[in-house]
Parts: C-alpha cells; structure tokens; sequence
C-alpha cells in the first residue's frame, strides 16, 4: 500500500448559513406508519421548508387504551428532533391517539420538551380547517372500529359541529389502514356523506387521504378535510407559507383562522 498523502486543515472557515432551511417542522409519528411521512414530503417539505421525523412506540390493534400508552413517548420523541435548535410547529401524526389523551395533554407533553414550540394535531387542525371552510354541519369517515370512533364523535361535537353521520370501516390495524387505495376512498366517501352535510371529515394519519382529496371533493360536491392534508396545511401556515395548492383540495387555498 502507497504511503498516506498528509491531511492538512484548511486555514479558513467558510462562512455559515443561519439555517440550512428557513423554516423547520417536527413530526412525531408512529412506529408502523406509512404515510405521514411520505405525505409531509409531498405537501410540506420544500427548498424553504424542512420536515424532520421521529418516531415513537406503537403496538396495534388501535384501541383507546392502546392509544393512551403512547403519550410518555411524546416528551422523548419531542426532544430527539433537532435538540437545541429552533422548530416552527411540531405535529403528532395521529389523530385517534389525539382526541383519546386530549389536545392540552399532547400539547403538554410536547412542550416539556419544546416550550413554546407551537403544536399541532390532526384532530386540531381538522376543526381549524372545517371553521375555514365554513362548515357546521360535517359526516364524519373514519377506518376505526366503532369503539375507537366514539371519542372522535365527541370531539368534534364539543368543538361544535353538527354530526349528519358518522360511518367507520372497523379495521384494527394501521398497517392494513394504509393498505386501503385512494380509489376506494373516493367511493367511500361518496358513501358516507350525508346529503345535508356542508362538508366531510376523513380521519387517520394512516389513510393515503391527502391522495384522493380532490377525488372525493370532485365525487361529493363538497369540501373534504383529512388528518394528513389538514396538519400540512396547519404547520405550512404557521411556517408563513401562505401559497394555494389546490391540488391537495379547497383547504389548501386558504388561510389559517387564528384562534
């Protein structure tokens, strides 16, 4: 072997960027999940924008008691994202999990990692993007069993809205969720929105929703919110990303009501 050629430092620093992107934002998502992050790329990360990813826990099948063991997780996970630098918005990709432990409770536990870092869930921004869209009246589609659907009724009443119907496909598994094609959605949806519903809420992270929004928006008349396309939305205009991109529907157009 030929001698070693001497490694010499170089004797100037290039000049640092403040950021390598302008704006950052966190997503904490389940181990088994297939699509929060594929969907975060496609709608969220940017040359402007950065989505960085961690991963907690999780053991199927999707019941409320199974949902609640993943809040200790969200502290630890928070804090794994880029420590010691500063988020725009960290989002928790699961919407089941939200409305069992609670917005505050995941808010809380977020921030003991990440005080003052704005946190958003699926459930949160669904009924921040039905307010944009100036809907009271929504169906409700979700793949849970009925036993893990009954809370997300309850949220989104006690957020205020008028529940026309609430159709579930009784699936346990959020890997087999996954596994459901956008096609099928569309039919779905078509079949779970009532005629006087103003607008329709599909809900799950695990859902490849955001890839069948326009369908289902085209096949029902109606706007249409999903977990994913609704927490993309949420953590762009936080980030002051105000661009439309109609393409992942009528909410993508808009602007974020503050609260």
């Amino acid at each position: 072997m030929k001698p070693l050629p001497e490694i010499k430092v170089y004797p100037k620093r290039p000049a640092l960027d403040a950021r390598p992107l302008e704006k950052r934002v966190g997503l904490i998502i389940l181990a088994t999940d297939h699509t929060s992050e594929p969907d975060f790329r496609r709608m969220v990360a940017s040359d402007r924008v950065g989505v960085y990813v961690a991963r907690i826990p999780y053991a199927n099948p999707t019941t409320p008691e199974n949902l609640r063991k993943m809040q200790p997780a969200l502290t630890a996970g928070a804090a794994l994202i880029l420590p010691d630098e500063k988020l725009d918005a960290i989002c928790y990709s699961c919407t089941s999990a939200c409305v069992v432990i609670g917005d505050a409770e995941i808010e809380a536990a977020i921030q003991a990692a990440r005080p003052g870092v704005p946190v958003v869930t699926p459930p949160m921004a669904g009924m921040r993007g039905l307010k944009a869209l100036g809907a009271k009246r929504i169906s409700i589609l979700t793949p849970y069993t009925v036993e893990t659907s009954r809370p997300m009724a309850m949220y989104f009443a006690v957020c205020g809205f008028e529940i026309a119907s609430f159709t579930c496909l009784g699936f346990e598994d959020d890997r087999e969720m996954a596994r459901i094609p956008p096609a099928a959605l569309v039919d779905l949806a078509r079949e779970a929105t009532d005629a006087s519903a103003e607008a329709l809420f599909v809900s799950c992270t695990a859902l490849r929703g955001a890839l069948a929004v326009t369908g289902m928006e085209e096949s029902i008349g109606r706007p249409v919110v999903t977990s994913n396309q609704a927490t993309a939305w949420n953590c762009l205009r936080l980030c002051g990303d105000e661009a439309a991109h109609p393409e992942f529907g009528r909410l993508m157009t808009l602007p974020l009501l503050r609260d």
